[in-house]
């Protein structure tokens, strides 16, 4: 294969997703949403809250059923967001087929506002491990991670959002920063970026830098979606750690990063994600209604600073 017919090969492929399902024009107006969570459904199916859109976790709508109709019936009603945990895209062998099969049904059936995964691996052959682990931010990590990220999109037949990882340890030896590593993967792939402020939040704490420095690295053109959440605090040796469990609101440094991250990327639709300690609805409901608020008005600042 020549170096001009790869080059356009590489082009086609990050067009492709945009134009097979383009967003929705005022896609950035859309009212904040909230994580699709088993005790709220039966809520949301009979109150219908108003919140933008709901965000779904793939792999629990898999199997089909009840679960699965439960979906299809709220995305009469809302968009869905599908945010997948279980692909491992950083893994150093082949992405799991089947898995990748059940994906492209599920999207195929709810047509969703976007679908997610994560900077991270969790499997190798046949072991699996319940959580999110880091990645090298090296060449060979990034060779992997772009080539599953094309098998994902060509699958699919649409463009993916990676989300920023939430770090407790650095690498010694890297070739970039966490940041640049993601604008290469989206410059190569033609995927988007799901920013998640709550993990640079934990990630800026955890290891020592700059959150603000790390959210101005990112190209604003990347970025999709933003996700919103609370972390736990943990001591360990007398030194405060930040975890990142999604079980508590924001905190208030959470919503002045937001408000950056605003003012960087523009308005941008924004997801309450609530995973542990699930609180009633309402109050994922109103912590929804307070990320509009600032929207609303980080729009409004920047049009008159504009005028």
């Amino acid at each position: 294969m020549t170096a001009d017919t790869l080059n356009l090969l590489t082009s086609t492929r990050q067009l492709l997703p945009n134009l097979m399902h383009p967003l929705p024009a005022d896609c950035g107006s859309f009212t904040a949403g909230i994580g699709l969570r088993y005790p709220h459904v039966a809520e949301i199916l009979e109150r219908q809250p108003k919140v933008g859109f709901l965000e779904a976790h793939s792999e629990n709508y898999f199997g089909g059923g009840y679960a699965r109709r439960n979906l299809l019936k709220l995305r009469e009603t809302y968009p869905i967001t599908l945010h997948g945990v279980g692909l491992s895209l950083g893994r150093a062998d082949g992405l799991d087929q089947k898995h990748l099969r059940q994906l492209k049904r599920l999207v195929d059936e709810v047509q969703p506002l976007f679908v997610s995964e994560h900077l991270s691996w969790s499997a190798y052959t046949h072991i699996a491990v319940p959580d999110l682990l880091p990645i090298p931010f090296t060449r060979e990590a990034l060779s992997i991670f772009v080539a599953h990220v094309n098998e994902m999109q060509d699958t699919l037949g649409r463009q993916v959002l990676i989300e920023n990882p939430s770090n407790y340890l650095a690498f010694a030896q890297t070739d970039w920063t966490e940041t640049e590593f993601l604008n290469r993967l989206a410059h190569e792939t033609g995927c988007g970026l799901l920013m998640d402020v709550n993990n640079i939040d934990v990630s800026a704490h955890n290891l020592g830098y700059d959150a603000v420095t790390y959210l101005q690295a990112i190209n604003p053109r990347f970025v999709k979606q933003i996700h919103l959440a609370g972390y736990t605090v943990d001591t360990v040796d007398g030194t405060d750690i930040r975890i990142d469990t999604h079980g508590n609101p924001v905190y208030p440094e959470g919503w002045r990063l937001y408000r950056t991250a605003l003012e960087h990327f523009g308005d941008t639709p924004t997801l309450i994600e609530w995973d542990t300690d699930i609180p009633a609805l309402d109050v994922l409901v109103a912590e929804a209604a307070k990320a509009d608020t600032i929207r609303t008005a980080t729009h409004a600042h920047a049009e008159a600073a504009h005028a």
